[in-house]
């Protein structure tokens, strides 16, 4: 099983030329930002999924009558009445909806809450690979600057 991992070769940012430090920078830069926005919209579908189980944690038999604002689209509603608290119907994802029981619902948010949680770990893993490989990228391109700039005071 060859794969990229097998071509991966180590370097010595030492050895690399100022503005290839600065473009090594800059990428990192870049994939930090993205692996934060990542994260961040991460944590938003954990919250959601989170707030969903917890409102089918408090349907109930007293619910049962209540009355409800039911979604027509994002951002409009029309009033309903909860009639049955045995099932609910559960957006899976790309239009997709499934009835479950509330046993069901509460057991497919809890393993879609720790597959979440278990990315948001890998995510937050390689933000801080990518930050201490942005440090010291900064490191060494600050030391080789002051070196350049001595030597260039010294030959003047």
């Amino acid at each position: 099983m060859s794969g990229a991992a097998d071509n991966v070769q180590a370097v010595d940012l030492a050895q690399l030329p100022i503005p290839q430090l600065n473009q090594l920078r800059s990428q990192f830069e870049e994939e930090e930002q993205m692996l934060t926005q990542s994260l961040a919209q991460l944590k938003g579908v954990q919250s959601r999924f989170i707030e969903s189980q917890e409102s089918v944690s408090k349907l109930n038999k007293k619910s049962v009558g209540k009355e409800i604002l039911v979604p027509l689209t994002s951002s409009m509603y029309v009033p309903g009445e909860l009639a049955d608290v045995e099932k609910v119907l559960i957006d899976i994802g790309t239009g997709y909806h499934v009835k479950m029981s509330v046993e069901e619902a509460k057991g497919y948010f809890d393993r879609i809450t720790e597959y979440i949680t278990k990315k948001m770990e890998i995510v937050q893993k390689n933000l801080i690979e990518k930050d201490k490989l942005r440090q010291v990228t900064t490191e060494i391109l600050q030391l080789k600057i002051q070196a350049q700039q001595a030597q260039q005071a010294q030959s003047v």
